[in-house]
């Protein structure tokens, strides 16, 4: 798991989405115990994610993130340019891409305070905006690559749009109710492997 956290590390920080002062990554393991955490400069550690007090209060965010949502195999907070931007208008981006509801999903409010966090990832969404940076979820570590780089891609576009006055519309409600549907069964099922004490199996197709 350490050497799988440096390569997820190094592939983000690739694409310039590990940005902002407490940009950090998390893998979780599948014993239901431990995370490995890492940080700017930092080798990967093992960590117990069932503590509710850890050294770092960057950890201590991944380790409510693994508390929250059982279905959470991956977590990072930093972001890339635009979505770290998202901020500035409103800092929810609605469901105006097919991919970005089908895997990114329903985005809640942002949160200042983390007694508000389990509130916005309740809808099972993989993006947020936490204290001003862009906390990105996964089921395994090559989902959660996959989803801060689309999430990155969706918010680029919808900032640039909303900056020039484009006009934004969502997607039809059903292919939204549809996606989510998607969505929220791959994380049920990563849920279940997890609580087996297995690691996700990787999500197929579209």
């Amino acid at each position: 798991m350490a050497a799988l956290c440096r390569l997820t590390w190094n592939r983000l920080q690739q694409r310039r989405l590990l940005g902002g002062p407490d940009a950090s990554l998390s893998l979780r393991s599948p014993d239901g115990r431990t995370m490995w955490f890492a940080a700017a400069g930092t080798a990967p550690v093992a960590m117990p994610w069932p503590e509710t007090k850890l050294q770092s209060p960057s950890a201590g965010l991944h380790a409510l993130v693994y508390r929250t949502r059982r279905d959470a195999g991956g977590v990072m907070i930093g972001g890339g340019v635009f979505g770290c931007r998202m901020r500035d208008f409103g800092g929810q981006l609605p469901g105006v891409f097919d991919e970005q509801v089908r895997h990114v999903g329903r985005m809640g409010r942002p949160v200042s305070g983390l007694e508000d966090l389990p509130a916005a990832l309740a809808g099972g969404g993989n993006a947020a905006i936490v204290r001003g940076q862009v906390l990105c979820i996964g089921t395994t570590a090559a989902r959660l690559s996959m989803n801060a780089e689309l999430f990155e891609k969706c918010a680029k576009a919808y900032v640039l749009a909303m900056a020039t006055g484009g006009r934004v519309k969502p997607l039809p409600w059903i292919v939204r109710h549809v996606a989510n549907r998607r969505l929220m069964k791959d994380e049920r099922r990563a849920a279940e492997r997890f609580a087996r004490g297995l690691l996700p199996e990787e999500t197929k197709g579209n």
